[in-house]
């Protein structure tokens, strides 16, 4: 009986150590593959045709304003007044008829002087790998900007190089982590899952479809 509750104590002592490492070395590989292509101003960034702007929801539980949300559309509305992109891309999730982020994105932008001929929204962006590989596929985009928060961009830019797209991230304003514990819990999980995606389930949008045109002229 002890020999069987020493070995279990020793199977949970190395699972205990490797999730942390795997943890560790996901988030560092990431990291390193979006190395020197997130910048913290529009002016300082390279041009691309078009932007896209990353998910979320407008308001958090209680109907309080969501500031992931309030400070991507800021940088966004800033990059395509810089001139660095001709066009915004809005990708969010719109499953159903009462969750709509690409909409509630472009409404915010046009509030933010951006015109609305040059926002196209991506009603299908229902993970950050589906707003990336659409963004080629059903866009057209070969070069893209990303905007978000710095640790979004850095996973993004990894799907992105990964599906053989030029990207770069512009990092929208952080939202104190003391307001978004669960987001950073979080997004710890999701660099493991966009390891695994790319590099052993090769995971694919949930839906593609039909070309888009961007208005780029």
């Amino acid at each position: 009986m002890k020999t069987f509750l020493k070995r279990w104590w020793l199977r949970i002592a190395v699972l205990a150590a490797l999730v942390p490492a795997i943890v560790f070395g996901c988030e560092w590989w990431i990291a390193k593959r979006s190395e020197g292509r997130c910048f913290g101003d529009a002016k300082a960034m390279p041009e691309a045709p078009a932007a896209v702007v990353l998910g979320t929801a407008a308001h958090v539980a209680g109907g309080w304003n969501n500031y992931f949300f309030k400070y991507r559309m800021e940088a966004a509305a800033a990059l395509y007044k810089s001139g660095k992109v001709k066009a915004l891309i809005v990708s969010g999730d719109n499953g159903t008829h009462s969750y709509d982020e690409p909409t509630d994105m472009k409404l915010a932008l046009i509030k933010l002087g951006v015109p609305e001929g040059k926002i196209v929204c991506d009603y299908a962006g229902f993970r950050t790998l589906d707003s990336v590989v659409r963004a080629k596929e059903v866009f057209g985009q070969q070069r893209v900007i990303f905007v978000s928060q710095r640790f979004h961009n850095a996973r993004a830019i990894y799907l992105a190089r990964a599906f053989g797209i030029e990207a770069y991230g512009l990092n929208a304003k952080d939202v104190p982590v003391k307001l978004s514990v669960k987001t950073f819990l979080r997004e710890k999980l999701a660099c493991v899952k966009a390891v695994l995606d790319v590099n052993v389930l090769g995971t694919q949008p949930k839906f593609l479809g039909e070309k888009v045109n961007v208005p780029l002229n």
